[in-house]
């Protein structure tokens, strides 16, 4: 017998269920600056509902009954109560704010949400291809990849060869050569996975979003793991270790520019640091690119003039 479907609002009020039980579990009540008793056999890891309560300053039934989705008309002062109490950053918070407005008033937190963007505009495109010393690629929150330029290709030769879309965090869990691709995969695949987390609460009702996730929890052991972790990040800046078959290591700086207020979509720039040895290799990769284009260009000419 196959069980119905969670409605949109059961689904969403599980998540906040899970994601705050897991902020919980982090904390000890050493660490909150409450009392222990020695003979106290706790059940539960970190921090009961009752000890989180008594922290952000409200009843342990107002705190339960929250933490089980019921989020109608929740202040900003219990929000930044929770936030302070379970040491939630930026992003976690930003992640419980998506989540309670979802629960709270799920039709008009759909309107205030930009749909996760399928494609980018032409200008999107110019833009991109007039930076060719800097790779560039466009992630919309799926991450797929919309748009590159030639150099943004050459980097991620021979994954972004083939027509876009493609999925970056199929390419993290699925394809075996990630690990040589990525060099510090550990870290890659669980950004991968926040930002996937992120974005699935800031737009729960993306079916496309949630067939990824299926997909990738029914394929992946790796990613299951992770998601069952119900971490969130924000990822705008930081260092991409990668291992390019032609130039070797390179270390690169990246950068994590949205496009529209209100939407996931983003360029992300990875720019060398000056007269280092990554910087050298991009400029290799750079020459590499230019060859290979130029060598394809060669080659259809000739099937052209031999056809």
């Amino acid at each position: 017998m196959t069980l119905p479907e969670p409605s949109p609002r059961d689904a969403v009020r599980a998540e906040i269920r899970e994601f705050l039980s897991t902020r919980r579990a982090r904390i000890t009540p050493e660490e909150a600056g409450l009392p222990t008793f020695g003979g106290d056999r706790r059940r539960v890891p970190g921090l009961r509902r009752e000890e989180t309560a008594l922290l952000v300053g409200v009843s342990p039934q107002y705190y339960i009954r929250l933490e089980r989705g019921d989020a109608t008309g929740v202040s900003e002062s219990v929000i930044d109560g929770i936030a302070h109490a379970l040491r939630l950053d930026d992003a976690e918070r930003a992640h419980l704010l998506d989540l309670l407005s979802t629960a709270g008033a799920p039709s008009r937190a759909k309107k205030q949400r930009r749909p996760t963007a399928k494609r980018v505009r032409p200008t999107i495109q110019r833009l991109v291809d007039a930076m060719p010393t800097v790779p560039a690629v466009v992630l919309n929150g799926r991450l797929d990849v919309l748009a590159a330029n030639a150099l943004g290709r050459a980097l991620f030769s021979p994954w972004y060869d083939a027509d876009l879309p493609v999925n970056n965090a199929r390419l993290v869990f699925f394809d075996p050569r990630a690990d040589s691709l990525f060099r510090d995969w550990e870290t890659v695949a669980n950004d991968t996975v926040a930002l996937l987390r992120a974005e699935a609460g800031r737009v729960p009702s993306d079916r496309q979003l949630s067939d990824l996730v299926g997909e990738l929890s029914t394929r992946s052991g790796d990613f299951r793991v992770r998601w069952a972790a119900h971490d969130v990040r924000i990822h705008n800046t930081g260092i991409k270790q990668l291992h390019h078959p032609v130039v070797g290591d390179l270390d690169l700086p990246f950068e994590s520019l949205p496009l529209e207020t209100g939407s996931s979509t983003n360029l992300v720039t990875y720019l060398a640091e000056p007269s280092s040895p990554s910087h050298d290799a991009l400029t290799l990769l750079a020459s590499w690119a230019t060859s290979e284009t130029n060598t394809m260009t060669c080659d259809e000419a000739a099937d052209q003039e031999r056809s």
